[in-house]
């Protein structure tokens, strides 16, 4: 083998493209993404809570509306009666029916109950923003694990391919050393060594392949389609180094959907408060009603009844004493209101925090990544230096490896280092609730 042969078999190693991604359909982020938001069951679970409390938001819920009940009863009898009349005759009567038959409509409508209605349906409208709000917790949750896994595969696909580039080095040097040893330039024992090297490389290359595979069975089980689907992600890793610590805290402020929660809780309880303090006033109702009636009976001077009944009027009540029950409602309500401020100080302090350490690993990954894509440079010179000397017998078999392992541990530093700044990069901008979908 002549040195220009040598030359482009190395040059063939770094940058060739490895088997196992021929024919394999490319699965984009945004695709993933779009996959995993229409068919989440997680996702699609939120969306039926929303759906659920935007049909609650009614003013018949509220209790806004009057009620009409349809009324019917209808009574009957059969008798078997003996009857003496004054004059001291003796009636029998076998058999007798006696029909009693009622129905119409009734109508109950609260006019007034202290506002608690107005109240109830302001609540139900927090609720359903509740709702939503939940969703988009889900969604970032669930965007975010999809992001995350995504660029785990890219991060071992570029692992797989610096393994094909290393095993094809390796075989390179096994085959030379193979070649000397035929000539007698080279011991058996170079043979050996270059042979367990190279299977050691292939060793670790299974090793890779496993948890890649996993991790495409995870993510398929995020898109909701099965496990075996094959597919190859794109190999970019874009990072983000714009983000400030003041802007992803104003953000996280203004439209974290956890600290969200926190406040609709509040605006929630404050309703309930209000409900509760409606049981002060008074409550005033209209009730009106139709009805016909029909009555049949055999005994007595009338046997056949038929008439139309409309009733209406109005009813007031309020509560003058209770135990004092009302006070200690109130009270109760009041303190569930300051929990929920509390529960929002509470929230704001953590996200701060979170957001700050995170902030700080985000800042150490990127010096990281930096750092590593320089020390893959120098690794890769020195692997090519130690290569033109193996290649003229000027290096031993153990300096070659030892570059050649400098090289490996070099890209396999920078992989976890730009997959790790990408990682914070995601959770930060999940935590101020920017993370795009």
């Amino acid at each position: 083998m002549n040195l220009k042969m040598k030359k482009n078999l190395f040059i063939l190693a770094l940058i060739c493209c490895p088997w196992w991604s021929f024919g394999q359909t490319l699965l984009t982020l945004e695709e993933a993404v779009g996959l995993t938001l229409e068919n989440n069951f997680d996702i699609r679970i939120a969306k039926n809570e929303v759906k659920i409390s935007e049909e609650n938001v009614t003013l018949g819920n509220a209790g806004m509306l009057p009620r009409v009940n349809g009324i019917l009863t209808n009574n009957n009898t059969i008798l078997n009666t003996t009857q003496t009349q004054s004059n001291g005759n003796e009636v029998e009567i076998d058999g007798a029916k006696n029909l009693n038959l009622n129905y119409g409509l009734g109508l109950e409508w609260t006019i007034f109950d202290g506002f608690r209605m107005f109240a109830r349906h302001n609540q139900l409208k927090e609720l359903q923003k509740l709702g939503e709000t939940e969703l988009k917790v889900e969604l970032l949750s669930k965007v975010s694990e999809v992001y995350e896994t995504y660029f785990l595969l890219v991060n071992q696909q570029h692992l797989l391919t610096t393994a094909d580039s290393i095993i094809a080095i390796s075989e390179f040097r096994l085959k030379t050393a193979q070649n000397k040893f035929t000539i007698g330039k080279a011991s058996k024992l170079d043979v050996l060594n270059a042979e367990v090297d190279f299977n050691t490389d292939n060793s670790a290359k299974i090793r890779l392949q496993e948890q890649y595979l996993i991790t495409k069975i995870l993510l398929n089980n995020l898109l909701i389609r099965p496990s075996d689907t094959d597919f190859i992600v794109s190999d970019a890793i874009l990072i983000d180094d714009s983000l400030k610590l003041n802007d992803l805290n104003s953000l996280a402020l203004s439209q974290n959907p956890s600290l969200q929660i926190q406040y609709l809780n509040k605006k929630i309880q404050e309703y309930e408060l209000k409900q509760v303090k409606a049981n002060r006033m008074p409550t005033i109702s209209l009730t009106s009603g139709y009805s016909f009636l029909r009555s049949e009976s055999p005994f007595g001077f009338i046997t056949q009844t038929k008439g139309q009944n409309f009733n209406y009027g109005v009813s007031a009540s309020i509560n003058v004493f209770d135990g004092f029950n009302q006070n200690r409602s109130e009270k109760i309500s009041k303190i569930q209101v300051e929990n929920t401020q509390l529960l929002i100080e509470k929230q704001t302090q953590t996200i701060l925090t979170q957001l700050a350490a995170l902030y700080q690993s985000y800042l150490s990954n990127l010096a990281l990544l930096e750092l590593e894509k320089k020390n893959e440079k120098i690794a890769k010179q020195n692997l090519e230096i130690t290569l033109d000397k193996f290649k003229i017998g000027t290096i031993s078999p153990i300096d070659f490896r030892t570059a050649q392992l400098n090289y490996t541990n070099a890209i396999i530093r920078l992989t976890n280092a730009e997959l790790m700044a990408k990682q914070t990069e995601i959770n930060l901008k999940e935590l101020a609730g920017n993370l795009s979908f």
